[in-house]
């Protein structure tokens, strides 16, 4: 199976694209391939002028990339253990690591929960949590695959208010996934959908 087919695409500086289609698709390949977690075996990727594939260390300090199904903090310690883990992955400096992680904290509402065992928090608090620690660092562009997977609708909300209003203030690039079409309908004024791994609409 070619998972992705000679999809080409770009994205402005700033833009909140939805990316739609049909599970297998090719949608999470793409968004790994942009991410340099797996390689095209043909074409060209480039994100901020970078190649992807070459993991730079400073293309990795400019991008983050939260996967719905996929848990990137430590599940038996507490979010704010994890936090001080990217603070020190990425090569925080103290004050701008405190700047960041208390106004993430107090739009997001989770200054109560930091304490808790990830895995003892909902979908909805793991999800918050889990933005929180993609960014941190502040990155210039953002992968988001199926954020509000399993949420329920307040938090669904919740998670699309951040989004947009992250967007709107940071000016932070974000091509997104999603199956519920009010994500799409309420954040993104592009969309770029895909099948059998072929793009056919933008």
């Amino acid at each position: 199976t070619k998972a992705v087919n000679n999809i080409s695409f770009s994205v402005e500086e700033g833009e909140l694209v939805g990316f739609l289609g049909p599970n297998g698709a090719g949608k999470t390949t793409t968004l790994k391939m942009l991410s340099g977690i797996i390689f095209p075996t043909s074409g060209l990727v480039q994100v901020l002028g970078f190649d992807p594939v070459k993991r730079q260390s400073e293309y990795q300090k400019q991008f983050a990339i939260v996967m719905g199904q996929k848990n990137q903090l430590l599940r038996d310690l507490p979010a704010q253990e994890s936090f001080l883990l990217h603070k020190a992955i990425y090569q925080i400096p103290d004050e701008e690591f405190k700047r960041n992680l208390d106004e993430l904290i107090e739009v997001l509402d989770v200054a109560d929960i930091l304490d808790i065992p990830v895995r003892k928090l909902s979908l909805g608090q793991k999800m918050k949590c889990e933005l929180i620690a993609a960014l941190l660092h502040q990155p210039k562009v953002l992968f988001l695959d199926e954020p509000t997977i399993g949420l329920d609708v307040v938090a669904q909300k919740n998670i699309r208010d951040f989004i947009k209003k992250y967007n709107q203030q940071n000016k932070t690039t974000i091509l997104i996934t999603s199956h519920y079409m009010e994500d799409i309908q309420q954040l993104c004024k592009r969309v770029i959908i895909i099948n059998l791994g072929g793009l056919i609409y933008d």
